[in-house]
C-alpha cells in the first residue's frame, strides 16, 4: 500500500515536468510560460530605461516586450495628421499596451479600443488610495466613471518665491492658490530701478518673457483657447481674452517683469546660462516653475564660486480665478492603457499595475525630476516640501490636441497679427477692443485659408501640410473655450 502511494506520488510529479512546469499557486503562470508584450511608446531605449528593465528585474523573464516607436509619426511624407498616423500605426501592429496623452486617452475610450481596468483592480485589491486623487479622478471623468488607463507620473507647476527679498522689501508673502492677477499683484510690489542685469524684478523665468509668453501662460493656466477645434473658429475677441490682455499689457508696461533686450540665453558657459536665470540668482522674486528648479538651485550653489543662496517657498499656482481650487497645469503625457484586442491582456495589466505601483515609485523617487503620481515616496527636495504640487485638483489640460487639426503655418501667422496689434495698443495707437477685433478677423481669414489650402494638398506625396504633432510645445488649445 505504501509503495503505490509513493508510485503514484512519483507519476503525478512526472506528470507535472512534462506539462510546461508547475505552477506556483492559484491564478500564477507557469514557470515556462512567456508572453511577449507589444507596447507602443516614443522611444525603445527610452522605454528600457524608464520602464522595462525595473519591470523586467522584479518580475524575471515570464515577459517580454517588443516596443513599437511613434518617433516616426510626427514628420510623415504623405500628409496625415499626426492623429491619423497614430491610429494607422496602432492598427497595423496591434500593441497590447498602448501609452496614450490626455486627447487620444479620451478618443479611445469612446472608440471602446481600450481594457476597463477596474475589474482588475477590484479583483486583486489593487490600491490606488496612493495615487494623488485629483488624477484619479480626471482619468475616471475622461472614461465615463470607469477607469481605462493609469499614469505614472505627471508634470505639475507651482509659484516659487524669494522668501529673503520678500521680507528684505516689506512684501507680503504669496499664499496658495495663486492667480495671474494675485502673482502680478505682487511683483509690482517690487522697486524697479537699476540695471537690467543687476536690478531686482517682481518676477522672473528661465527667458525673456514677452507680450506673447505672458499672453500665452496666462491663458493657458486660466484654461482659454484661441481656436476652438470643433468649429475651427477663432475666439479671442471674448471678455475673458480682453481681460487676459490688458493683464499681460499692464504686466509689460509696470517694469516688474523680465524681459531685457534680445532673445536671452543662446549658448555659453555654465555660469553664464546661470546668470541668465533671474529667479535662481537670487534677482527675481518669484516665478512659476517645476521641481527641477530646485536641483537647478542646488546646481548653481555647487557649481558658482560666488552664488548667493537664499530661502526659497512654494505655493500652489497659478490657477483659474473662477476656480481657485484646480489646476490646468498638470500635464499627463503618459497614460498607460490596455488595447481591447489585446490577446495578452493578463500580462498587459501586469505591467500596467507594476508601474503604476509603490515598488516602482519608491526606486523611480530616488531619481529624475518628474513628479510620482503615488503620493509619500518623494515628500521632498533637500528639505523643501513637495506638497504644492499636489494641492489642486488637475483638469484635463488640451493644450496640444488640435496642433494636427490646423495648418502648420497658423501659428506663425496668428502670432505676426498679435505682435502687431498688441504694438499698436501699447504704443496708444489702437484700443484693445479695435485690436481685438483686427486679430479676430485677420486670424480667421487666415485659419480659413490655411485649411482650404490643407485640404487640397491632402493625400498628396510627399507633401506633409502638418504640425510636428501634439508634442510641439505650442499652445492651441486649453480645454475651455475662449468665454
Amino acid at each position: 500500500m505504501r509503495g503505490k502511494t509513493w508510485q503514484k506520488i512519483a507519476l503525478l510529479a512526472v506528470s507535472c515536468m512534462l506539462v510546461a512546469g508547475c505552477t506556483s499557486g492559484p491564478g500564477k503562470k507557469t514557470e515556462n510560460t512567456k508572453s511577449t508584450l507589444k507596447v507602443l511608446y516614443n522611444d525603445e531605449s527610452w522605454f528600457y530605461q524608464q520602464y522595462g528593465d525595473l519591470f523586467t528585474m522584479k518580475n524575471g523573464e515570464n515577459i517580454e516586450f517588443e516596443v513599437v516607436s511613434t518617433q516616426g509619426l510626427y514628420n510623415n511624407s504623405e500628409g496625415k495628421t499626426y492623429e491619423e498616423a497614430f491610429d494607422e500605426l496602432v492598427e497595423k501592429e496591434k500593441p497590447d499596451v498602448l501609452m496614450l496623452g490626455t486627447s487620444n486617452f479620451e478618443k479611445y475610450v469612446g472608440d471602446g479600443k481600450l481594457v476597463e481596468l477596474d475589474p482588475y483592480i477590484e479583483k486583486e485589491k489593487y490600491n490606488l488610495e496612493g495615487i494623488y486623487p485629483g488624477l484619479i479622478e480626471m482619468l475616471k471623468e475622461m472614461g465615463g466613471n470607469k477607469l481605462y488607463g493609469l499614469a505614472p507620473s505627471f508634470y505639475g507647476n507651482a509659484v516659487f518665491y524669494n522668501k529673503d527679498l520678500f521680507n528684505k522689501y516689506g512684501v507680503d508673502l504669496p499664499h496658495d492658490g495663486m492667480s495671474w492677477q494675485d502673482i502680478l499683484d505682487l511683483a509690482r510690489r517690487f522697486p524697479t530701478e537699476g540695471d537690467e542685469k543687476t536690478r531686482v524684478y517682481g518676477y522672473g523665468d528661465n527667458y525673456p518673457i514677452s507680450m506673447d509668453n505672458m499672453i500665452s501662460m496666462i491663458s493657458s493656466s486660466e484654461g482659454l483657447m484661441y481656436v476652438n477645434p470643433d468649429t475651427m473658429k477663432v475666439t479671442v475677441d471674448t471678455d475673458s481674452w480682453k481681460r487676459v490682455f490688458q493683464l499681460a499689457i499692464d504686466a509689460g508696461k509696470s517694469g516688474a517683469v523680465y524681459n531685457p533686450e534680445g532673445d536671452g540665453f543662446m549658448g555659453g558657459s555654465m555660469e553664464e546660462y546661470y546668470q541668465s536665470q533671474p529667479f535662481l540668482m537670487g534677482r527675481a522674486a518669484m516665478t512659476v516653475g517645476y521641481p527641477y528648479m530646485l536641483q537647478n538651485m542646488k546646481d548653481a550653489k555647487e557649481r558658482l564660486k560666488d552664488y548667493k543662496p537664499f530661502e526659497i517657498g512654494i505655493v500652489s499656482g497659478p490657477v483659474d480665478p473662477s476656480d481657485p481650487t484646480s489646476t490646468y497645469n498638470a500635464n499627463l503625457s503618459e497614460i498607460f492603457a490596455i488595447s481591447a484586442t489585446s490577446p495578452n491582456k493578463d500580462a498587459a495589466w501586469e505591467f500596467v499595475k507594476f508601474i503604476n505601483g509603490e515598488d516602482y515609485a519608491r526606486v523611480k523617487s530616488r531619481s529624475g525630476g518628474d513628479l510620482m503620481t503615488r503620493m509619500g515616496f518623494k515628500k521632498d527636495f533637500e528639505g523643501q516640501s513637495l506638497d504644492p504640487f499636489y494641492a489642486l485638483k488637475p483638469k484635463a489640460n488640451k493644450s496640444y490636441d488640435s496642433m494636427q487639426k490646423l495648418p502648420d503655418n497658423f501659428y506663425g501667422e496668428y502670432n505676426s497679427i498679435l505682435t502687431r496689434e498688441i504694438g499698436l495698443v501699447k504704443d496708444n495707437k489702437k484700443t484693445l477692443d479695435e485690436a481685438l477685433k483686427t486679430i479676430q478677423s485677420e486670424a480667421q481669414a487666415a485659419l480659413d485659408k490655411g485649411l482650404k489650402d490643407k485640404e487640397a494638398n491632402k493625400g498628396k506625396e510627399g507633401t506633409s501640410t502638418d504640425s510636428a504633432g501634439g508634442d510641439s510645445g505650442v499652445s492651441i488649445t486649453d480645454g475651455t473655450s475662449g468665454e
